[in-house]
């Protein structure tokens, strides 16, 4: 709970969240010494008067220290835990380090507003097709579509390096298949979620046969 003793890195987040795993992996990646305090997000964790003391907007992930500082916002916190170990997940060329900003900008704008929400509300609300919003399946497939496009071209999201921009964004597009969307339709997708999954160590997350359920 956010009272508790602080002695390290503690990262509070919800598994069931992408957003909130990213953080995780990139401490695994980066080996640092870690808590994770698993918040209910559906039982309104983040809701109580003590996490809104850390975080008045009420969300995770959230990284807190020993002296006292909290960082929200997923692609924050893994940008901060990777410089501070100057890992290579963030490249040193200034320009390509821009084009990773870049990606995780759009990830935030384009990419996890659709292919999220959607996997939430079909997943978790357990709504049905037909109640949810159609823009959320055309918006996720065009921001498949745009993965496609880059994919064909690169190895990963920023040309030949496993970089930050790949972990954002494998978090929902592994999942994507939960929110009704088939990956089968994006192949250079699919074979960048295996390879990423792989970097990462990490299960596979797709149905086997590849295809939306």
């Amino acid at each position: 709970m956010p009272d508790r003793d602080i002695t390290r890195l503690t990262l509070y987040g919800d598994s069931i969240s992408g957003n909130c795993m990213k953080t995780k992996w990139v401490a695994e990646l980066l080996e640092l010494d870690y808590d994770w305090v698993e918040m209910d997000l559906m039982a309104g964790a983040t809701q109580t008067e003590d996490f809104l003391a850390l975080n008045p907007v009420g969300q995770v992930p959230l990284a807190r220290w020993p002296d006292g500082r909290v960082l929200p916002q997923s692609n924050a916190i893994m940008l901060y835990l990777a410089e501070q170990a100057e890992s290579d997940l963030v490249p040193s060329d200034s320009f390509t380090k821009a084009q990773m900003m870049s990606w995780l900008f759009w990830e935030q704008y384009s990419h996890e507003p659709a292919i999220a929400v959607r996997r939430f509300q079909k997943l978790y609300l357990k709504k049905s097709d037909d109640e949810i919003e159609p823009s959320l399946m055309a918006k996720g497939r065009r921001a498949l579509g745009v993965m496609e496009l880059q994919l064909t071209r690169t190895d990963w999201i920023v040309g030949d390096t496993f970089t930050l921009a790949d972990i954002a964004l494998v978090a929902y597009t592994r999942l994507a298949h939960e929110g009704g969307f088939d990956l089968s339709e994006f192949p250079s997708v699919e074979r960048w979620v295996s390879r990423t999954e792989a970097e990462l160590g990490i299960p596979h997350a797709m149905p086997k046969e590849g295809h939306a359920l």
